[in-house]
Formats: structure tokens, sequence, C-alpha cells
């Protein structure tokens, strides 16, 4: 599927505010909600839109460490780590990477415990480079 200008301003506009209603949608970029609508459609159909989901305030939730862990794998075979990953709830992002490491992970916990025993779990697989986030931008 190409994607021409409004297929962008639609994605941008939904990526601020995925619950805006097709109608407002529309008067934004000049075009009807029912115009909006079927392109958004064909956005989910062609898997451009994937999902829709919620940012949470980690904070309101009691939720106070956020760190980043570059993972250093001591096998070729991720097979156990990557279900390590699915099973635990603390990882919020998980990507593979080329570049410094073998996965970046976004964890939150609730107490620096918490933190110190995911790290040791961490060491069945590997070594690992930990960043404590001190400010959420955006």
């Amino acid at each position: 599927m190409e994607l021409d200008n409004i297929d962008f301003q639609i994605l941008q506009l939904l990526s601020e505010n995925s619950r805006i209603q097709w109608k407002d949608l529309g008067e934004q970029i000049h075009m009807t909600g029912q115009a909006v609508g079927n392109r958004i459609k064909k956005l989910e159909e062609n898997g451009v839109i994937k999902t829709y989901s919620i940012i949470v305030d980690q904070m309101k939730l009691g939720i106070s460490y956020t760190a980043f862990v570059i993972i250093y794998m001591k096998t070729a075979n991720h097979d156990p780590f990557l279900r390590f990953i699915k099973e635990r709830k603390e990882i919020v992002e998980a990507h593979r990477v080329s570049g410094e490491g073998c996965y970046h992970l976004k964890v939150n916990v609730n107490t620096q415990e918490q933190l110190n025993l995911f790290l040791n779990e961490i060491l069945r697989f590997g070594n690992y480079s930990l960043y404590l986030s001190i400010q959420e931008i955006t």
C-alpha cells in the first residue's frame, strides 16, 4: 500500500489521540468523517495500523522505577530468553537491536528490590548494562 500525505496526516492525528472521532479528525484535514473512516479501515486492513493503545502514567499507579536494560547474550540460542521476555510483566518494551548489545528492554518496577531480583534473573541469559530513567520527556 502506498501512503499519501492525507494518510500521513491521519496517522499523525491518531498517534496524538487514537480515540478521536472520525468526524473531528476529518474537520482537521478537510474531509468527511466517512472518508476518514474508509481510509482508516484501509490502513488497518493493510497492516499499517497494527493496534490502538493507551499510555498510562506509571507514577500514578505507584510504579516508580523505569529502567532501560541492554542485554548481552552469552549464547546463540535466544529461545529461552524470548520466553522469559514474554512471561515478565515488568517488561514494557523489548527490542532486538543491532549495535550495542543484543536486546534493549524497557522495564517498570515498584522498588529497587524488584529491580535487583529482575536483574539477577537476567544473569541466567547473559550480562547487562542498566540505565535508570530520571525524567520522562514525552
